[in-house]
């Protein structure tokens, strides 16, 4: 059998995949009254919080512009507060609210409960080897995003 039909498979199994674990996940936290964006911003403060805007968009990938309007909407909501930073009084840092820490928490758990149902009857040698190719792909990616074609 030829490599690349399996590959063009995996590909597209990967696209979807992707989209039906954002949408359970999306799902999940929509339940709780959270927006999925909200709900990755929540997970990312809590696991650094007193991040930049900079660091947080570059975090999310998203557009600074479409940061700060759900940070508008998260201060409104009592989930973060934005704080100065020492160092740079230009630069404002994202801190979780005793609120927000609340909310972040629930959104761990929701993670971890979809987690545990998306790898249900896996092991641990399935998860090595799955990993070790995903590691390699984005390898392969990232060399191919630093090809210049115009060159």
């Amino acid at each position: 059998m030829h490599k690349q039909p399996l590959e063009s498979e995996l590909l597209e199994m990967l696209t979807k995949v992707s989209r039906k674990i954002r949408t359970a996940f999306n799902q999940q936290v929509t339940s709780h009254g959270l927006t999925y964006p909200r709900a990755r911003a929540l997970f990312r403060l809590a696991k650094k919080q007193n991040m930049n805007q900079s660091e947080l968009a570059y975090e999310l990938e998203l557009e600074p512009a479409t940061l700060v309007r759900l940070l508008d909407r998260m201060e409104e909501h009592g989930l973060i507060e934005r704080r100065v930073d020492p160092a740079d009084r230009r630069v404002k840092l994202i801190a979780l609210t005793p609120h927000g820490e609340e909310q972040a928490a629930l959104v761990r758990a929701i993670a971890d409960r979809v987690r545990d149902q998306i790898f249900e009857g896996t092991d641990i040698k399935e998860l090595q080897v799955a990993l070790a190719l995903f590691e390699r792909i984005a390898a392969n990616i990232s060399d191919l995003e630093d090809i210049d074609v115009f060159a």
